[in-house]
């Protein structure tokens, strides 16, 4: 498995796909080689969205005790998918990085505890895949607005939820986490 450091701790991971005339198969997960790699993750709990065309979800995180890292992938579509340094003391604070995983290119995020997470789907029907260290704490979800991240989004017209356009923007977030 290839791995590409980004924001100091979090992680871009070529996916080990195989390809015939039966179609395709993808390893999403294998803990030796996360080990291997540094990734100390525990499975807690996994889910999937499915969304149309220029949906934007994000900027999401749990808060402390609950936070918690994550493993994303798309097997269906495409989606650009943005991360936010929430870590006071980290040498990449506030800062986002972008990639786009797609059911093509096989690539997943590791994102550490303490980044903000969110997406724009690119195509209909984009499959976003979560393996998730921690339990959902409704208390403990929020957010942070996806447009004061610093990203420019490249859609004139997103489809966002009501929860997402009320969080608060990044600059007026104090942020629990720490590096």
């Amino acid at each position: 498995m290839e791995v590409t450091n980004i924001l100091n701790g979090a992680l871009i991971l070529q996916l080990p796909a195989f390809a015939d005339n039966r179609g395709t198969f993808v390893k999403t997960f294998h803990d030796t080689s996360f080990q291997e790699m540094g990734i100390h993750f525990t499975l807690k709990e996994s889910y999937f969205s499915l969304s149309h065309k220029d949906v934007i979800r994000g900027m999401h995180f749990q808060l402390p005790p609950h936070h918690h890292s994550k493993i994303v992938f798309c097997p269906q579509g495409a989606i650009m998918d943005v991360i936010v340094d929430l870590r006071k003391g980290s040498p990449t604070f506030g800062r986002c990085y972008a990639q786009e995983l797609s059911a093509t290119n096989n690539l997943a995020y590791y994102i550490p505890e303490g980044f903000a997470h969110g997406f724009r789907t690119l195509t209909d029907n984009a499959i976003t895949y979560y393996l998730v260290s921690s339990e959902y704490s409704q208390p403990h979800d929020t957010g942070i607005r996806y447009d004061s991240v610093g990203y420019d989004w490249q859609v004139t017209h997103p489809v966002i939820s009501p929860r997402d356009l009320s969080f608060s923007p990044l600059s007026d977030f104090d942020s629990p986490f720490l590096f």
